[in-house]
């Protein structure tokens, strides 16, 4: 029997003071988290063939394989 074995890495990242600036300004927090996610974070994952796990409002967690 042959055993497939794959290298994984995990990512858990989180908004720090995500509170504070949604308090202050919830739509501008709002539209620079997703301008975040969408320029710069997801497309990272992408190129690593990694994939999103979940998502929450100020943090997620994914995970690519080698």
């Amino acid at each position: 029997m042959t055993e497939n074995r794959k290298l994984a890495a995990t990512l858990a990242a989180d908004v720090v003071g995500f509170s504070r600036l949604a308090g202050v300004d919830e739509d501008r927090t709002l539209a620079r988290l997703r301008a975040l996610r969408s320029d710069l974070i997801d497309p990272t994952i992408a190129v690593h063939n990694g994939r999103v796990v979940k998502r929450t409002a100020t943090g997620r967690s994914s995970s690519s394989a080698a």
